[in-house]
């Protein structure tokens, strides 16, 4: 059910009504017609995302609302997320032309006459979204794609119809025409209709590896183009440090964003034995030192989960890991449907939790003898999508970036995502990119043209 329900109290505040079977085939309809038709060049495209750009500026405080209102974000960190899909589509339609232009290819010596690789669109795409960024995420996905020229039909996550509608009167706002850009109150079995639609020609998730596996099944028996960010177990990774209050600052930051609820968010914290004890207890303090508050009061660091359903499984997943042999160091406790910071240690590889997602202000912290051990230990997940790295040896940081199992490193740094660098993972976490350069390369038809 598509519905805004109170994160704080779990009442439903407004319901919305699900697409019909035959709207859903008219809207597809209209984003086939769209592309089919479509007449406009890059420079056009990229005006209108320029516009995209500054109407989310000039919504920035209502946006930003609903977001808080949806799914409980801070809204310091809610104005944030606006702020950050204006700058990303304004870096599409800055490099549209750069994106997009044809790459020349160098024949084999002997060969005559020339070749070249021209980009354009595919057709329709379906985006399926969730709730935790509920404008970022569509940015990064709608925002390059439309600039190459494919049509989007837009799935988002059933507890954020106010944002999914904010932002497709947006596009329509901005001058896009009709079909480019499409919102559709989908279940998951009509989203599961659109995927074997042979005029959809791609298919891109942001979810869980549930969701992930199922769409991934269904595009693949429809032989539609599919990327995948899915979720994460991110390793923090402390082997030297100048300073320990600033690395223990960022681990709390990065830890407790989004209410503990970001994919890409540091769950694993690995510190080198000589620094062990002191990063607990200073860790300890700062996360203990942040209560959940109401999250519409700007400064607020953390507010309730998404949803009850949210907080009963965070709880469920905290007391199967304390019987399994886990310590909670701090924390542990429930308020409603918020929990305050928690941290864990003694979590062992047949524990349950050693595997697992904590979707919430939950940390685990692991002691490793040295960089090898913690190298070992950074990749004993399922998991790969981002990791965080703590060295003064630029040396060793190097080499260890090389040796972890992830999509992206970040060396001595946290929060630095950019809309020019490209987001995505490996192994459970998923397979594409998007954002920078890489993501306005995916749904493309790279068509070679060859000349005699």
């Amino acid at each position: 059910m598509y519905a805004v329900t109170d994160p704080t109290t779990g009442t439903t505040l407004e319901t919305f009504p699900t697409i019909t079977d035959d709207e859903l085939r008219a809207a597809i309809a209209v984003a086939d017609r769209a592309h089919r038709e479509r007449t406009s060049s890059v420079a056009d495209r990229a005006a209108l995302l320029h516009r995209v750009a500054d109407l989310y500026r000039e919504r920035h405080a209502d946006l930003a609302a609903t977001i808080v209102r949806e799914m409980a974000k801070p809204i310091d960190q809610a104005e944030g997320e606006v702020d950050f899909c204006a700058d990303i589509y304004d870096y599409y339609a800055d490099h549209a032309e750069e994106f997009l232009a044809d790459q020349p290819i160098t024949l084999a010596d002997g060969s005559e006459g020339s070749a070249f690789i021209r980009k354009s669109s595919i057709g329709v795409l379906l985006g399926i979204m969730p709730w935790n960024f509920p404008a970022y995420q569509i940015a990064r996905f709608a925002g390059p794609n439309l600039l190459i020229g494919n049509t989007v039909l837009l799935k988002h996550a059933p507890q954020c119809p106010e944002s999914a509608l904010a932002i497709e009167r947006i596009f329509h706002d901005a001058g896009f025409p009709e079909g480019a850009y499409t919102n559709v109150f989908a279940t998951n079995d009509q989203a599961a209709d659109v995927i074997a639609d042979p005029r959809v020609q791609g298919v891109s998730l942001t979810g869980s590896a549930r969701a992930g596996a199922a769409v991934a099944e269904i595009a693949g028996r429809n032989l539609t183009k599919v990327v995948l960010e899915l979720g994460g177990s991110d390793p923090f990774i402390v082997l030297s440090t100048d300073d320990l209050d600033s690395v223990v600052e960022s681990a709390v930051t990065t830890r407790l964003e989004g209410n503990g609820q970001v994919c890409n968010a540091p769950k694993r914290f690995l510190v080198v034995d000589d620094l062990y004890d002191d990063f607990l207890a200073k860790f300890t303090t700062a996360m203990s030192a942040v209560s959940p508050t109401d999250p519409s009061v700007p400064g607020a660091e953390l507010g309730p989960l998404s949803s009850p359903t949210a907080a009963d499984r965070l709880q469920e997943q905290l007391a199967s890991a304390v019987a399994q042999g886990a310590t909670v160091v701090t924390g542990g406790d429930r308020r409603g449907h918020a929990f305050v910071p928690t941290i864990l240690t003694d979590v062992t590889p047949d524990n349950d939790a050693y595997r697992e997602e904590f979707f919430g202000p939950v940390a685990a912290v692991y002691r490793v003898a040295d960089e090898d051990a913690a190298v070992a230990l950074a990749n004993d997940t399922p998991y790969g999508l981002g990791s965080y790295l703590f060295t003064t040896d630029a040396d060793q940081a190097l080499r260890v970036a090389d040796r972890l199992e992830a999509g992206m490193v970040y060396v001595n740094i946290v929060g630095a995502d950019s809309p020019e660098l490209p987001f995505g993972g490996v192994k459970a976490s998923g397979f594409g990119r998007e954002l920078g350069p890489l993501g306005a390369d995916e749904f493309v038809n790279k068509k070679l043209i060859r000349i005699g």
